[in-house]
């Protein structure tokens, strides 16, 4: 009887695609996301000796497998991480996961902005952690991401930065950045899903350098094309144009349209 269950277990788990523990469960979980439109991530898995193990490895013994490292040009949203793996004889489980979210503002390879989310694996959770899942063995955590925009060179480039932060069960936005965490013995065959929404409008990254106006925001000039910083300083008569990621010559981010109200 006890072979014809170990062979039911083991058909399952082969039949699920996925590899088995010991104990019959799967040894793997997935991870997945839900993201705006140019938006990926990179998953970077770190694993740790079994607590109570006196094996040490050389890094090229325990590399940190990556998912999507090359999301721009090939990109998967659903990844299938294992939980317990052996390296030399040393028996390794996950420690954490590194999320880089990265998103594009632009076609040129370099046009893109980024921030991290993170997940931890720990040993009990606090009651702050969102390590729960529901009756289909999903669980959800969430964040807001927001572009912050400003003008570099001299021809005053428009470039991209991404801030992600993390947004509570109802939405709101809280402090650091996207985050989770669960036990060991939570995720075999579950799947965890990292929900991102965009924030509604950009935001200039430095103050005092742009100006609101009808339909989006004017570049204070400055001194010259030179003058890297070109705050205001009160003068709200004086703009500049500006470049578009797409190489357009703009005088009002993001419309491109001429308004002559300004509003300090």
């Amino acid at each position: 009887m006890k072979r014809v269950i170990h062979r039911l277990i083991l058909g399952s788990c082969l039949a699920l695609s996925v590899g088995c523990s010991a104990t019959g469960k799967p040894n793997t979980f997935t991870f997945t996301a839900d993201l705006p439109p140019d938006f990926a991530y990179v998953a970077t898995v770190t694993y740790v000796p079994v607590p109570g193990q006196s094996c040490n490895l050389d890094k090229r013994d325990n590399l940190n497998p990556q998912f999507n490292r090359e999301w721009q040009t090939e990109y998967k949203p659903d990844a299938q991480i294992e939980i317990r793996r052996t390296r030399k004889g040393c028996e390794l489980v996950l420690n954490s996961i590194q999320l880089d979210i990265n998103a594009a503002y632009g076609k040129d390879i370099g046009e893109f902005g980024g921030d991290t989310g993170f997940i931890a694996v720990r040993d009990y959770l606090d009651p702050h952690d969102k390590g729960t899942f529901n009756a289909a063995g999903e669980s959800q955590f969430s964040g807001q991401c927001q572009w912050f925009f400003r003008t570099i060179g001299p021809k005053r480039y428009i470039t991209k930065i991404l801030y992600c932060k993390n947004t509570d069960a109802q939405g709101n936005v809280t402090k650091g950045r996207p985050f989770a965490a669960y036990t060991l013995d939570q995720l075999p065959g579950k799947t965890v899903k990292l929900k991102i929404k965009l924030a509604d409008g950009e935001k200039p990254a430095i103050g005092d350098t742009w100006v609101k106006v009808p339909g989006g925001w004017k570049r204070c000039m400055g001194d010259n094309f030179e003058d890297q910083y070109a705050f205001c300083y009160g003068n709200y008569k004086d703009f500049s144009t500006f470049k578009m990621p797409d190489g357009r010559n703009c005088s009002i981010y993001p419309g491109c349209t001429e308004n002559k109200e300004v509003t300090p």
